[in-house]
């Protein structure tokens, strides 16, 4: 398969071929997210705590997978722009490698620091029972989905998102069907409550492990795993690592945060730690569509780059930026308009509808501004440049949100945390625009 396509479409149209297959995926991958908290909701609040309460070091466990991917997906599609596919197959194969041996690590890693992290937040034993026994059966896929991964940042890479979108709306599909089959048991199903939907999401995951073998096997794509190549090489493993540390911190430092904000919050109610693990579910419709479009953008401006072709690298992130804009414009209405039916699907509580109403009206105020450093840290792991798209992730996710938080909630209570966001997006879309000229200015007078 010749990937030239890449260079020689208009730019707009391109794009959309590659971004929407991969915004399908996201959309039924977020509903997927917003129907198993639905369906645990259902068993009861301790529940939903406990999922909201593993979600962090669940979310560390698949940043590392695709953040480690995003590195691949840069290096390959650089190489393939560069018309050298044996350093393509390589790194393909290098990094096949490592991300089994990430498996190995985080499944082992997450187990082990599960319970001492769970007794940090709460202090009733069915909370931390009922995270535990997610977590036991959820983790015990890590591999699956670190391999998983690799395939389809691989197919992205050579141009092949239907590919991904496929494999992807399978998973995610039979996680949607299977979650109320095993959370609450149906014909010889047994009922496996929070065990169920951990269950159905790994199950999920093999199908779509399932589905990329079998489409690599029946079309292969034009790169390879070489058993030549299976031998660590030094020089590509730094490669890989220069933008996949960076890109797994970007998607880690939610994680941190979100654990953050809950010792926070901690202090005046479990109820408010409820609030934010719905509202890191709900978010999902907002940002990983807005992912999908990002998905889409990395492997373009990546082979162009390669390729010399600096003027498509531009138009590129200006439309992606409007595209995204107008994702998280959207969002910001919809947040202001029906805040307390969308909380009211995770929760029976009067309270609890009504609190997390009110956060959602003042967290989405820095919706439309975060697109401008979600497009940025984007743009720039595609180009390969990891450490500049870290500065605006740590600017957004630690070095802003967290003081503000902190000094912000002891002015004014729960509330001032939901103020934190808007004000470390805003501040933050400023720095992002800064960092990306600069570093693709730079760009330009090394490789003129």
């Amino acid at each position: 398969m010749n990937e030239t396509f890449m260079k020689e479409k208009p730019v707009f149209p391109l794009l959309m071929s590659m971004a929407l297959p991969m915004v399908l995926s996201m959309l039924v991958n977020s509903l997927y997210n917003i129907v198993d908290s639905f369906f645990v909701a259902k068993i009861s609040e301790d529940a939903m705590t406990a999922l909201s309460l593993v979600y962090p070091i669940q979310n560390l466990i698949n940043a590392v997978g695709i953040g480690f991917g995003i590195g691949l997906n840069a290096v390959v599609a650089f190489y393939l722009g560069a018309g050298d596919r044996k350093k393509a197959d390589k790194a393909l194969t290098q990094g096949m490698t490592l991300a089994i041996i990430h498996g190995i690590l985080m499944t082992a890693g997450g187990l082990l620091v599960m319970r001492p992290f769970l007794k940090m937040f709460t202090s009733s034993e069915h909370v931390i029972q009922l995270g535990w026994q997610y977590s036991v059966i959820a983790f015990s896929f890590t591999i699956i989905i670190q391999i998983g991964l690799v395939y389809e940042k691989a197919f992205q890479a050579v141009g092949r998102m239907n590919a991904s979108m496929i494999s992807m709306l399978c998973g995610c599909i039979f996680n949607i069907v299977m979650d109320p089959v095993l959370i609450f048991g149906t014909g010889p199903f047994p009922r496996m409550e929070i065990r169920g939907a951990a269950l159905a999401t790994g199950l999920g995951q093999v199908v779509t492990l399932a589905i990329y073998l079998l489409l690599q096997k029946r079309n292969p794509m034009s790169i390879h795993l070489v058993r030549e190549d299976w031998r660590p090489d030094g020089w590509m493993i730094k490669r890989l690592y220069s933008v996949g540390i960076p890109a797994s911190l970007n998607l880690a430092l939610p994680s941190i945060l979100i654990s953050v904000l809950n010792a926070i919050l901690a202090a005046y109610s479990e109820v408010y730690i409820l609030v934010l693990g719905i509202y890191y579910k709900l978010q999902t419709f907002l940002y990983l569509p807005a992912n999908g479009i990002i998905q889409g953008m990395r492997p373009l401006v990546g082979y162009n780059y390669g390729a010399k072709e600096y003027k498509r690298v531009d138009r590129l992130f200006w439309i992606v930026l409007g595209l995204c804009g107008g994702i998280m414009a959207a969002g910001t209405l919809i947040c202001h308009a029906i805040p307390g039916t969308m909380m009211g699907m995770f929760t029976s509580s009067p309270e609890t509808v009504e609190a997390g109403a009110q956060a959602l009206r003042i967290i989405s105020i820095g919706f439309l501004i975060s697109s401008v450093s979600v497009t940025a840290s984007g743009a720039l792991e595609g180009l390969g440049k990891g450490t500049p798209s870290l500065v605006i992730s740590l600017c957004r996710y630690i070095l802003i949100i967290i003081p503000a938080a902190y000094l912000l909630s002891r002015i004014m209570g729960a509330k001032g945390v939901w103020h934190a966001f808007w004000i470390a997006e805003t501040l933050t879309a400023v720095i992002a625009l800064v960092v990306y000229r600069k570093n693709v200015k730079s760009h330009r007078d090394i490789k003129a």
